[in-house]
């Protein structure tokens, strides 16, 4: 059995210039993901390292920075353990190519050796003999594809090696949402590649499927690029096996990344007031959360809640905190005018309406009730400032 770990998207050296004076902590904690990475590599003892592009954030990058990350893939090399990467769409092999630029091989101490390979135009696959397998990774000098990369590829009668893995930076087609991607395929085309494996990069979400009998991948960013890629933080475990002459391909999910989300929703009948919600949410404090609240329900007439400033009063403890207050104002007190009139005919329409949306889509029935209630005291005469 092989055992592979996968990773994409680690996007060393980000400039995260919407984060302001946060943004050198960001890259500490992506950094130290990459860094889990490489933990998790060797306490697994894995055969094979596969990195799905955008290891860099840019081509642009001080050699200290180059140098950090060849010092954890030396020890990789240090425990023999291989190392194959494809360029990205951040750190594309164009001319100013940081691949060009830097011997990465060398670097991680390397040279002469197959433990490190920078798969590029002129050598898209690497057999690595003592594994049994080659990896397939096509890439282009350019950072949009003239072409699919996985154009013309069939591995079904390749017999130089056992196992054959992908290796791409690359969006999978879905129509309407990646017609303006740099680098596309197709489920098609991945069925009729006959891979036994596809590490897939680009995604920052973790995710999995199956074309033909290739099974794919994407690792998804091994620490959030942006804090709200809830299913980031992953690297993934791939095991290669063949029983009883039939090949078995398992995937497992492992945590690197430290930043977790929660999502609560507050009745804000229950608030009570907005040092009341600053307080209840500050005993979630921890520096490596993203909470998202959101307030539902029907709020007291004496509750003033500005989300603008619970934010701020709640920014340093958290890596990041949300709060959308989707509460609704109570309704007008008194007795229901005839149905008979506009009063009674609308209010009864539009309550049924709500009836009718609350329990698929509650935003839905959160606006009719305003409706509802605006349109109630509209009716009744009242004046309305909006």
């Amino acid at each position: 059995m092989l055992r592979l770990l996968h990773t994409a998207d680690v996007h060393l050296g980000a400039r995260h210039a919407d984060l302001g004076d946060r943004a050198a902590t960001q890259r500490e904690r992506q950094f130290a993901a990459f860094v889990a990475t490489i933990d998790l590599a060797l306490a697994e003892k894995v055969d094979l390292v596969l990195i799905a592009g955008d290891l860099f954030d840019s081509n642009v990058q001080p050699r200290r920075s180059v140098e950090r990350a060849a010092a954890q893939l030396k020890r990789l090399v240090d425990a023999r353990i291989r190392i194959v990467i494809t360029p990205g769409t951040h750190d594309v092999f164009d001319r100013a190519s940081i691949y060009r630029a830097y011997d990465l091989a060398a670097l991680a101490g390397a040279v002469g050796s197959d433990l490190v390979t920078v798969l590029d135009p002129d050598h898209p696959e690497v057999h690595l003999k003592p594994l049994d397998l080659i990896v397939h990774g096509r890439c282009f000098a350019t950072k949009r594809a003239p072409h699919s990369p996985l154009q013309g590829l069939d591995c079904a009668g390749d017999d130089r090696a056992a196992w054959h893995v992908g290796l791409l930076h690359a969006a999978l087609a879905i129509e309407g949402k990646t017609d303006g991607d740099d680098v596309v395929v197709t489920a098609a085309e991945i069925a009729a590649s006959n891979l036994d494996y596809l590490a897939l990069g680009h995604w920052h979400s973790t995710s999995k499927g199956k074309a033909g009998k290739t099974i794919y991948a994407y690792s998804g960013a091994p620490e959030p690029i942006a804090l709200d890629q809830d299913r980031a933080g992953n690297v993934l475990l791939v095991g290669l096996d063949a029983l009883d002459g039939k090949k078995q391909v398992s995937v497992e999910e492992r945590k690197v990344g430290k930043t977790r989300f929660e999502r609560i929703q507050l009745d804000a009948a229950t608030v009570g007031s907005q040092p009341g919600l600053v307080s209840k949410l500050a005993e979630k404090a921890d520096p490596d959360l993203v909470l998202d609240v959101e307030l539902m329900g029907v709020r007291p007439d004496e509750l003033d809640v500005h989300v603008e400033e619970v934010e701020s009063e709640l920014a340093d403890r958290f890596l990041k905190v949300r709060v959308r207050d989707r509460s609704v104002a109570p309704m007008p007190e008194g007795p229901i005018a005839s149905p008979d009139t506009v009063l009674g005919a609308f209010i009864r329409d539009l309550e049924a309406r709500v009836a009718e949306v609350e329990a698929a889509d509650e935003e839905a029935a959160g606006e009719l009730r305003d409706a509802l209630r605006l349109g109630r005291l509209l009716l009744a005469g009242a004046e309305v400032t909006l």
